[in-house]
């Protein structure tokens, strides 16, 4: 038989890499995780919820945007929010599809202490289809594939004109496979918490366990481990966010892998290039924080009005071009009403006439940055 894909290969699951090549950047890589993680502790512990709650937004938006799937931005912030006591005003309700996908990010990272298995890992799939389908297309939920309608194929292109990037293990191999990865992933050993969240997310994805949700928990998985290697449950950067803006890589070196032998070094090189780079953008959502945290902290006593409260943080969070249209269709209210609220704001100081002309008056905060 030909050997296409990793896992045919007779050593697997016993992948290798070259530790020279991937020493500088991996030092690199800690160095920054570092001293992101000392700066969020000299913020206090009302800051860097405030930080978790956006990092763990953006995660939990691109990694289903990744399969996509999009999510409303303002009910993944309700849904974080109510879990970590943040009280913020107008926010809408979630729906189940959204509270599933925050409940296993949540586990995932929150609880990286505790082991990874199969109850686990069911009960996150469980979270992510909560209806038991994936669309329109009924799915076997909380359990390992059974192929009953053909191999796990990963395919693209138009009906007829298909092509096949991969073909997962069969069913029959899974659950011994499973077993293999969960004594793997929960026993102590001397591979650095970073490498091992690189294998464990090639590891899962590539025995596509599941009927559907696969990449969305071999992130997860990941996370749990960066976490780990962090040593503190709040998440500070988000590599989903980063692998959704190289997507096109993430897939091309993730096949390239999976059609390959068992040394990973290429894959683990590229996993570490992102998640650097994703420790590097955290940059700006703490920047954010902290210029909504200063806001706050003048503005508060001043403004009492939800409406008002709303449309200030959908300002702070880089809403632009305001006018009083858009406040009342935003924060469903009439337009007399939003005239009203924006006048009160602006007499209080907080919003000024934008300089730019057009039809329409546009305001932005009075604060700078």
């Amino acid at each position: 038989m030909v050997k296409i894909y990793i896992y045919q290969q007779e050593d697997w699951p016993n992948f290798i890499w070259n530790i020279n090549e991937l020493s500088d950047l991996l030092l690199e890589v800690r160095n920054k995780q570092g001293r992101l993680i000392g700066k969020m502790e000299a913020l206090g512990f009302n800051l860097q919820n405030e930080a978790f709650l956006e990092t763990l937004t953006l995660d939990v938006i691109k990694s289903t945007e990744i399969e996509g799937i999009i999510f409303n931005k303002e009910e993944v912030r309700s849904s974080i929010a109510k879990r970590l006591g943040i009280e913020i005003g107008g926010l809408p309700t979630s729906n189940r599809n959204i509270e599933g996908v925050v409940d296993m990010m949540f586990d995932a990272t929150t609880n990286f202490h505790k082991p990874l298995s199969e109850e686990r890992l069911y009960d996150w799939h469980y979270a992510l289809f909560p209806t038991g389908r994936s669309g329109m297309y009924k799915i076997n939920v909380g359990n390992w594939r059974n192929d009953s309608a053909g191999p796990m194929q990963v395919v693209s292109g138009a009906m007829g004109k298909e092509k096949v990037h991969f073909q997962a293990p069969p069913a029959k191999s899974i659950r011994k496979e499973i077993i293999m990865f969960l004594d793997w992933f929960n026993n102590k050993s001397n591979i650095d918490l970073v490498l091992k969240a690189s294998i464990a997310h090639l590891w899962f994805v590539t025995l596509h366990p599941f009927d559907d949700g696969n990449g969305r928990i071999a992130r997860a998985i990941a996370d749990m481990l960066l976490a780990r290697s962090d040593n503190i449950p709040q998440r500070f950067y988000s590599m989903s966010a980063q692998i959704q803006k190289e997507r096109k890589a993430y897939y091309e070196i993730l096949e390239k892998t999976q059609k390959s032998n068992l040394d990973i070094t290429e894959w683990i090189y590229w996993f570490l290039s992102t998640l650097l780079n994703a420790i590097l953008s955290s940059e700006e959502t703490l920047t954010v924080v902290i210029k909504k945290h200063k806001f706050w902290n003048t503005y508060a006593s001043v403004i009492n009005n939800e409406r008002q409260k709303k449309m200030l943080n959908k300002l702070l969070d880089g809403f632009e071009n305001l006018t009083s249209s858009k406040w009342a269709k935003i924060t469903k209210c009439s337009q007399d009403t939003a005239i009203r609220d924006i006048k009160d704001l602006i007499y209080k100081g907080v919003l000024i006439k934008s300089k730019a002309g057009g039809r329409s008056t546009k305001y932005k905060l009075a604060m700078k940055n």
